[in-house]
């Protein structure tokens, strides 16, 4: 059974701490941050499939972060407000969120709505990817076919191109040596030349809107590489 990642976006970290526990006892796993900008990293750096935002928070408002989430992300936001006018929830939802709920809440009622979100995101939603198929936000990798597509346009890479994309984004967030990538594409040390360094130049080339600016070919310096999004 698929285990999803639920990230509680709130200041009073009582709420967030209660919300938290009810998530954990039905399976899910839970990230926690207490202002929005910190709530902005955690989406963007991890695999989160549910929001539940505050709209009152420091360094930036749930509304101007569900805003910013919209740009990149599709997963359901639950947005959680103690201000129950309909001008509010109006504000909400048409700023991108999936559902209002208002404080004080009965946790039984939140986590059927987070059920609920997460059955119609998977059943119809972006979650719902072919079984062949590896996803990292524009990206898709099709590996019964070995075809690339970014923002729904075919990209052509070379087979050793191809099987370094597949090994990284298979592996999303973990780096890789270059020793570490030479040994699982050719079951070989690297013999000291700069091989996979200008393979992972011509994969930037080839999918990065910005290769200078990568958004899903990262390099860790001193370390290697990791697929991320």
């Amino acid at each position: 059974m698929k285990q999803y990642n639920i990230l509680i976006a709130d200041d009073d970290k009582e709420i967030a701490t209660s919300i938290e526990l009810f998530l954990k006892a039905e399976g899910y796993r839970v990230f926690t941050a207490y202002n929005g900008l910190d709530a902005l990293d955690i989406v963007m750096s991890e695999s989160i499939h549910l929001m539940i935002l505050d709209i009152m928070m420091p360094k930036l408002d749930g509304i101007h972060a569900l805003m910013r989430v919209r740009e990149r992300k599709n997963m359901p936001v639950i947005l959680l407000s103690a201000k129950s006018e309909d001008s509010d929830k109006i504000l909400g939802l048409t700023a991108g969120a999936d559902d209002y709920v208002t404080k004080p809440f009965n946790p039984a009622e939140l986590m059927a709505r987070v059920r609920s979100q997460l059955r119609r995101y998977t059943q119809f939603g972006s979650m719902k990817a072919e079984p062949d198929e590896i996803i990292l936000g524009g990206l898709r990798i099709n590996t019964a076919s070995k075809t690339v597509t970014v923002d729904g346009s075919e990209v052509r890479l070379t087979p050793s191109e191809y099987k370094i994309l597949e090994l990284l984004c298979r592996n999303k967030g973990r780096v890789f040596s270059v020793e570490e990538i030479y040994r699982n594409l050719w079951n070989d040390n690297p013999v000291g030349d700069n091989t996979i360094a200008v393979h992972i130049r011509h994969i930037r080339e080839k999918i990065e809107i910005n290769p200078k600016e990568p958004r899903y070919i990262k390099v860790v310096w001193g370390i290697g590489y990791k697929a991320d999004y």
